[in-house]
């Protein structure tokens, strides 16, 4: 097993600061923000899906070409069948495996930046619906209007179970980082979706494809993006975020990718160690998934009670799911937390990504040149990385308080808005605090 392939690169105990200071400049940035905007942002400031610069038109044109479209499909379909082929037919070594690179490191922490800076470009690349599609036009099976329709009260609870799953794989089971287990999960997991799409439509992929959904949330706070006229425009990552529909399971969903990520803080730190070390493996696998399921409901049940807290100042006005109204402003703490944990994995163990590419099947080849090269742990200096770990925790609670403010100004009486966000906020402070504190492994 590689635990640091697995479980990203431990956490910092050399921050430039110290940590008593990174917690307490954490928490009162958050603060002093709300502050701020207690003071400055009396009325919503956000339009969500009317806002934008547009593109000009000979972008957009490009962008949604028939051609553009087919070569992205195509793409997904070949780095997918490179993914498959590597697991199934190159080395059982993980170290001399490309596939579990490209899995854990290359797809899953990579689809934030690409999913950031070019939007959701996840269903247009993911081979799933594509296959999805194929089979429907090469086996002449039935039409659209003859699919099952998806109750309204599914949403994203398919996503946020196959989100699980994956979490679970990656952070509890004993060896993730074995191409096979690689192979099995990815097969399993297509054949699953691929199974539902057959029932319910391609439209499946938008609620029940975990990796999918998880792209198209992060994509909302992309500053490419569309109006609802459909234009292509650059807009503020915050109008973005304004776009997320509260869907169910949007709760569950956010949960899942936000307590994972403390899970993995958690099972860094030196009390966690001390508690599994000398467990064998059923043990272990037990204390795991009580540990993720603890973390994950943790979040779920803090957000959802400071959010019917907030609920009590809107009378009988409230939305029956109030707390859905709010969890997009959780995504840029995701964001913060999913850099803060695996940015330095990304930069170094992402390097095994292409190093490995030039012999994928273990045959002595070095097909790009690559196959003699050697991790370049230089690329970014230790204190470097720690200021970004605990600057992107601090700047993306700071943004989900901007986004959650915008929000409260729009639906709370404006006698009760800033009061009415007191409970959401000293739970952000506490996530961030939280964070911080697991990132150096205390």
């Amino acid at each position: 097993m590689n635990p640091i392939l697995a479980h990203g690169l431990g956490g910092r105990s050399d921050l430039p600061v110290p940590l008593w200071l990174a917690l307490y400049g954490g928490g009162a940035a958050i603060v002093l923000s709300f502050a701020v905007l207690t003071v400055f942002w009396k009325s919503p400031q956000l339009r969500g899906d009317k806002a934008g610069c547009p593109l000009p038109h000979g972008v957009q044109r490009v962008a949604d070409a028939p051609a553009t479209r087919a070569i992205l499909r195509a793409l997904g379909i070949v780095l997918s069948m490179g993914l498959i082929g590597a697991a199934a037919f190159g080395s059982p070594d993980t170290f001399d495996n490309p596939a579990p690179v490209w899995f854990y490191v290359w797809f899953w922490v990579g689809l934030v930046p690409v999913s950031l800076f070019f939007g959701p470009v996840w269903r247009l690349l993911n081979p799933l619906r594509t296959l999805s599609a194929l089979f429907v036009r090469i086996s002449g099976a039935r039409g659209g209007e003859s699919y099952l329709d998806i109750p309204a009260w599914v949403g994203f609870w398919p996503a946020a179970a196959g989100l699980t799953a994956f979490v679970w794989l990656e952070l509890v089971f004993q060896d993730p980082s074995r191409p096979v287990i690689v192979l099995i999960f990815v097969v399993l997991y297509g054949a699953a979706n691929l199974l539902a799409a057959s029932l319910y439509g391609e439209r499946w992929f938008a609620q029940g494809d975990g990796f999918e959904v998880y792209s198209t949330l992060l994509a909302s706070m992309s500053a490419l993006g569309r109006r609802a006229d459909g234009r292509l425009v650059v807009r503020s990552p915050l109008e973005g975020l304004a776009t997320v529909e509260p869907i169910p399971g949007l709760v569950a969903f956010v949960s899942v990718l936000l307590g994972s990520t403390a899970f993995d803080g958690l099972t860094r730190t030196a009390p966690w160690s001390s508690l599994t070390q000398s467990q064998s493996t059923l043990p272990n696998l037990l204390i795991g998934t009580i540990g993720l399921a603890g973390s994950i409901g943790f979040v779920a049940v803090t957000f959802v009670s400071a959010a019917r807290f907030s609920r009590r100042f809107m009378a009988d006005s409230a939305p029956k799911n109030f707390e859905r109204s709010f969890v997009h402003s959780l995504m840029p703490i995701v964001v913060g937390y999913t850099l803060a944990h695996y940015f330095s994995l990304f930069v170094f163990e992402g390097q095994n990504g292409y190093i490995l590419a030039s012999d994928p099947f273990a045959r002595g080849q070095n097909l790009f040149g690559t196959a003699a090269w050697d991790i370049n742990y230089t690329l970014v200096t230790t204190s470097a990385i720690a200021l970004v770990q605990v600057a992107a925790i601090v700047i993306g609670h700071v943004v989900g308080v901007i986004s959650a403010h915008d929000r409260a100004v729009a639906i709370f009486p404006r006698r009760a808005s800033t009061r009415a966000q007191y409970a959401l906020l000293v739970v952000m402070v506490a996530y961030s605090v939280g964070g911080i504190a697991l990132l150096v492994g205390t």
